[in-house]
C-alpha cells in the first residue's frame, strides 16, 4: 500500500495549526512530519488534528523552542525516548522516530540552524549544529532495516539548491563541513 508523507518546518504549531487543518484537509497526507513545533507536548494541539483522522501522535517538545511531531492517520509506533538517538548534545527535542504500519521506521529530524558565522571556534551555534550532524552520521551507520528520514535538515548539499554556489560557501547551511557532514 503506498503511503504519503509530508514534512513542515512549521515555526509555531500552536499559531498556524489552522494553516495545518487547512494543508490536510486539502491534500490529506497519511503522515505529517513538523519540526520547530515550539511547545511542550501538554499544549500540543493534538485533538483538532485527531478529529480531522490524524489520531496517532508521535511528539518531542518543550516550551518555546524546537520540538518535533509526526501525526498520522495509519498507526504509528512510538520508539520513544530511546529512539531519540541522542542526536542533540543539549538534549533538545530534535527527533522523533516511530515504526510505521509495514515496519518501515519514520525519523523526523530538525538540525540546528547554525547562527550566521560558519566558524565553529567564533560560534558556538554552529559547532552546536556541526555536532549534531556528527551525531547523525555516527547514529546512521547503525540504522538496519527499512528507514525513512525526514525533517529540516538546515543544509543545501547541493550546487543547485542555492542561487549562486561559488558565492554561498562561507554561508551557513552550504558551507562544506555542513554538506560533507550531511553526506556521511
Amino acid at each position: 500500500m503506498p503511503l504519503s508523507i509530508a514534512t513542515w518546518n512549521i515555526n509555531s504549531v500552536r499559531l498556524r495549526s489552522g494553516l495545518v487543518l487547512r494543508f490536510l484537509e486539502e491534500e490529506r497526507p497519511d503522515v505529517l512530519c513538523l519540526q520547530e513545533t515550539k511547545c511542550p507536548v501538554e499544549k500540543f494541539p493534538g485533538e483538532r488534528f485527531a478529529e480531522m483522522g490524524y489520531r496517532h501522535l508521535v511528539c518531542r517538545g518543550q516550551k518555546g523552542y524546537h520540538g518535533v511531531a509526526i501525526l498520522a492517520r495509519v498507526p504509528l509506533q512510538d520508539l520513544g525516548p530511546e529512539g531519540d538517538a541522542g542526536l542533540c548534545r543539549n538534549g533538545h527535542p530534535r527527533h522523533a522516530a516511530a515504526r510505521l504500519p509495514d515496519g518501515t521506521v519514520l525519523h523526523n529530524l530538525y538540525v540546528p540552524a547554525g547562527g550566521d558565522e560558519p566558524d565553529p571556534a567564533k560560534n558556538a551555534k554552529f559547532a552546536h549544529k556541526l555536532d549534531g550532524l556528527g551525531r547523525m552520521a555516527a547514529w546512521s551507520a547503525g540504522l538496519t532495516g527499512p528507514q525513512v528520514l525526514v525533517g529540516d535538515l538546515n543544509v543545501a548539499p547541493l550546487e543547485h539548491d542555492v542561487w549562486s554556489h561559488r558565492q554561498m560557501l562561507r554561508v551557513v547551511s552550504h558551507t562544506p563541513a555542513e554538506t560533507e557532514a550531511l553526506a556521511r
